[in-house]
């Protein structure tokens, strides 16, 4: 397979410079344990080309995983896209037939397809030979997109014209010198979030971060410059009709799988229920799931079979008239997405198909051919030990043993001493960062111990947990399973046979079980293991030759003697650590010291006897990657799609609404992914998350270990889960180190206030307040429309002489003349249609409406009071001159203050010295001294006041404290 240079360079410019894929283009995307690359198809360039770069992926037994994606332009020729097809399965070859392969639409791609294009995907028109050619001078060109996704995030162009908003979604109109956001009153929190993060990258790339960036709110009753211009760009306010369905609103249904076999390029149903056993390896199968449709394939078929088993596929999809969102997945044997096998009811774990590395090196060799070099080329490099964050030393400990319905301190001589048999409840109080305090609060739990003790212990830790007014960090920790975190904070932690709790006493002797319990002048043998703080651990194990270990130390207790043996291979921390163990359960009691070899007699008669033991290395657990989740209960009695249905009461679904558990993977994840609305499971394999947001519900908060426990389940019968690993649930704001480590932790993020949106405006522009937010109900009345109306006709009228109007040159816009023209038909349009909806307006409110001329000259008027001036004439009648007037006096200041006091953001009149713009900006030469500079706008003169910021003192006060202080930066202000 050739290499095209010219391919590969065209893909990497593109892919360098804009997030974008021409429409014409088939590009085959396949992800590595090197990371992301990019493979681009045409008529023109049907060669492979690739770039690399990314992160590591870890499979099982550290095997290579690969995810190879073909992307169809929705102007893909069907030679194109056949051609796609046949390259992918070609591509997968070259890396060892184990990929899995993924369809995607333009328009539909799967999530984890998008998560490779952060923040999203910018499809471009033409193909390779327009698509990535990028002219050398490119005319602005305003555009509405339309974007949708909490998560990851589909941008879509839509025709820029008032026709495309819509009440429901998020738009975002770029245009030359500002962006604007137009949210829709029903639209989602965490879209609106997410349409900030297109904005930061559209103002970033494109603007060289210059442009001004607006938030529009529909229905929003506030008259303001932003939506004023806002308006005026599409010619003036009307009211936006609902939102038209399309093709790209059509959701797959949902159906039970259906499980094909595929003979002859024929698909045939397979009877009986739905198994792995069902699975034969030297053929191709169809698994039909109404929104999904998976072909799996035996690892020992023929590459022609492979092929044929992709077009059968995409026949049966045609077949079936399925919408084009249908994802087309192609799997392995031995390969298997969790998606694939949450259909059956468990997945039995088996040995992992041998799979010689060639085809690994046949990439390698491509990619350094090409200049590219390809990280973690070796087979296998020998791997460091890395310490793993701990919490911060120098804290405060406390112990407490379950016993009855009662805990009870653990004298401080005695703690990290732990019986098997017995629970504890552990708290560790400690100060990290800038934070009072921090809390790490476990249930250690033993192996020998009762279900009424485990009861207990968790149900008086979570009391202890809501005293801390739920702050600490909780978990559920298992003898065997502690994680380092946990040990570290015992030096040392010692692990003894037995119990003393009255319920671990009472059961052994209704069972009449012997009573092994640890005792200072029994004969124990203790295998000391670990060489670091954070592994080293004390374990009782049976007294006898077989538990040795020629690669660690034991401590032998015998009466009143205690011998400290020493592996051939152990180290020197284990030797060091056997000391201290000794003292600590025998204070002052004298240690004979044996090595390896030199035992005497009595050593092993305390052991009953010499015997043969083993010298094998425990190997330490391999290594895997992260994974974070979303999560559902389906109420449905058939397996679904996994998608979050997170909308009903977590109470309400765990115990009236019981269904089958069902996650989402969320991919390349970060820390944005952590929406304050949701809970969250994050998987590393070695202890599970529950991350609790803090605006969820308080009642399905208490719910985080059913649901970290249902995860531990399914993932148990299905992706082979280690059982009883630490289970912790975390809450936002209060994350530990060892949570953090695993995404680019910005702590600044974890503790802003407010919802996802809220949060977004204030990392993205630096406010200090959360933007207000109103209900999602639909609010387009009378008063809401005038509203917009007004402020697009005070916009208009005031272009010219605001320093903050917007260009009308720039591509999209419209002349002052027209501009004024369509505000004025737009506000007649608005009063017109009102007289139509109430012929017949109250006498009540008709005389609480002042008559224009009982209006005072300079008294300024409500906005409402101003539309009823107006609906008091015929609109038709109305002169351009006289609304000039009009707006300027009813410019939303509505304060009623005198000419020679203003008001504060209280409300309150106070008066105040002025001075100039120029000493009042941040960045003066001339500044003035002794004012509030938080406040720097608030000693500018009305007039002043009005230009510099295009709008009255009332008016601006009444805006959001986060859109005054982006006002104020723009201006020098802030």
């Amino acid at each position: 397979m050739v290499l095209n240079a010219k391919a590969i360079l065209a893909a990497k410019l593109e892919l360098e410079n804009r997030p974008g894929i021409a429409l014409k283009d088939c590009v085959v995307c396949f992800q590595s344990q090197e990371g992301h690359h990019i493979m681009s198809s045409s008529a023109k360039a049907l060669e492979p080309a690739f770039q690399g770069a990314g992160q590591r992926i870890a499979g099982k037994g550290g095997a290579y995983l690969y995810d190879i994606h073909f992307w169809l332009g929705k102007d893909t020729s069907q030679d194109e896209a056949g051609t796609a097809a046949i390259k992918t399965v070609e591509l997968d070859a070259v890396l060892g037939g184990r990929a899995v392969q993924y369809r995607e639409l333009q328009g539909h791609e799967s999530d984890k397809f998008l998560s490779y294009f952060k923040p999203c995907i910018m499809p471009l028109e033409g193909g390779v030979a327009s698509g990535f050619k990028k002219p050398e001078e490119e005319e602005f060109e305003t555009r509405l997109y339309i974007c949708r996704g909490k998560r990851v995030v589909r941008l879509k162009q839509v025709p820029f014209s008032r026709s495309s908003l819509n009440h429901d979604d998020v738009f975002i109109l770029d245009t030359k010198e500002k962006i604007y956001q137009f949210n829709g009153a029903n639209s989602n929190i965490q879209e609106r979030a997410k349409a900030l993060e297109i904005i930061q990258f559209l103002k970033d790339k494109y603007h060289e971060g210059k442009c001004d960036v607006a938030i529009v709110d529909d229905g929003k009753l506030q008259a303001e410059s932003d939506s004023g211009e806002f308006w005026v760009l599409f010619g003036g306010f009307a009211p936006i009709g609902k939102k038209v369905a399309t093709e790209d609103d059509i959701i797959p249904e949902k159906t039970p799988p259906q499980l094909y076999s595929i003979i002859d390029g024929q698909v045939k149903s397979v009877d009986g229920e739905l198994s792995k056993s069902i699975l034969e390896n030297n053929k191709c199968y169809l698994l039909d799931c109404g929104a999904d449709v998976f072909v799996w394939v035996g690892r020992v078929t023929q590459i022609d079979e492979r092929k044929a088993a992709i077009q059968v596929a995409e026949d049966f999809v045609a077949s079936q008239n399925r919408p084009k969102s249908t994802h087309i997945t192609r799997l392995i044997q031995g390969y298997e997405t969790h998606s694939f096998k949450s259909n059956f009811d468990s997945w039995p774990s088996g040995s992992a198909p041998s799979v010689a590395e060639e085809g690994r090196g046949k990439v390698a060799a491509l990619l350094k051919q090409q200049g590219v070099g390809m990280k973690g080329a070796s087979k296998s490099t020998p791997v460091k030990e890395e310490v793993p964050p701990l919490l911060e030393g120098g804290g405060k400990i406390e112990v407490w043993h379950i016993n009855g319905s009662a805990k009870t301190p653990v004298p401080n001589e005695d703690i990290g001493k732990f019986y098997s048999g017995d629970c504890y409840i552990v708290l560790y109080t400690y100060h990290s960062s800038e934070r009072k305090e921090d809390y790490y609060l476990c249930c250690w739990i033993g192996k020998d111990s009762i279900e009424e003790d485990r009861e207990m212990a968790a149900k008086l830790s979570t009391k202890m947990y809501n005293s801390l007014k739920g702050r600490p960090v909780q978990g559920r920790i298992f003898q065997g399973k502690e994680p380092p975190q946990f040990v570290a904070i015992f030096q040392p932690m010692v692990i003894l046979k037995g119990g003393v709790s009255s319920g671990y006493k009472n059961y052994i002797a209704d069972k009449g079980l012997n009573d092994e319990t640890y005792t200072a002048d029994g004969v124990a043998l203790i295998r000391i293991s670990g060489t670091s703080p954070h592994n080293n651990k004390a374990v009782q194990v049976e007294a006898v030759a077989t538990s040795l270990n020629s690669n660690e130390c034991f401590l032998l207790q015998s009466g009143t003697s205690i011998f400290s043996w020493h592996g051939n291979q152990s180290t020197f921390e284990q030797q060091q650590l056997a000391a201290k163990v000794a003292e600590f359960l025998k204070p002052g009691a004298p240690m004979k010291h044996t090595k390896e070899g030199t035992e005497n007699s009595s050593f092993w008669f305390a052991l009953g006897g010499k015997q043969n033991y083993t010298s094998k290395k425990v190997s330490p657990e391999i290594v895997r990657d992260p994974h974070l989740f979303a999560f559902s209960f389906n109420k449905v009695i058939f397996n679904v799609s996994l998608v979050l249905t997170y909308s009903l009461s977590m109470h309400m679904l765990v115990h009236e609404f019981p269904g089958k558990f069902e996650i989402e993977e969320i991919y390349n994840f970060s820390q944005d992914d952590l929406l304050t609305e949701d809970i969250l499971i994050l998987d590393t394999h070695a202890e599970v998350f529950v991350w609790v947001g803090q605006s969820v519900d308080s009642k399905e908060k208490q719910n985080a270990f059913e649901i970290g426990q249902k995860y531990m389940d399914m993932a148990a019968s299905l992706e082979g889960l280690a059982p009883n690993i630490p289970l912790y649930k975390v809450t936002e704001g209060n994350e530990p180190c060892f949570f953090t480590a695993y995404f680019s932790w910005d702590p600044a993020k974890a503790i802003a206030h407010g919802n996802s949106f809220q949060k977004k405006v204030m990392q993205l522009f630096g406010a200090g307040h959360a933007v207000e937010e109103r209900s999602n109900g639909s609010n387009h009345g009378g008063p809401t429309q005038r509203a917009s109306a007004l402020a697009a006709l005070n916009s208009a009228f005031n272009s010219s002489t605001s320093p903050k109007a917007v260009s009308a040159s720039r591509p999209g816009g419209t002349g002052q003349g027209s501009q004024r023209a369509a505000a004025v038909a737009a506000l007649s349009t608005v009063l017109t249609a009102e007289k139509k909806r109430s012929p017949n307006v109250s006498p009540a409110r008709r005389s609480r409406s002042p008559s224009a001329e009982a209006t005072p000259p300079g008294t300024p008027m409500k906005s409402e009071d101003a539309v009823e001036i107006e609906d008091s004439k015929e609109v038709s009648e109305v002169k351009e001159t006289d609304t000039v007037e009009s707006v300027v006096e009813t410019n939303g200041d509505d304060s009623g203050s005198k000419p020679d006091t203003e008001q504060d953001e209280n409300g309150s009149e106070s008066s105040r010295s002025t001075f100039s713009y120029e000493q009042l900006k941040a960045k003066s030469d001339n500044p003035v001294t002794g004012i509030d500079f938080k406040r720097r706008e608030a000693y500018l003169s009305d007039e002043e006041f009005q230009s510099v910021l295009g709008m009255t003192k009332g008016t601006f006060y009444k805006l959001p404290r986060w859109k005054q202080d982006m006002l104020k930066r723009k201006v020098d202000l802030f």
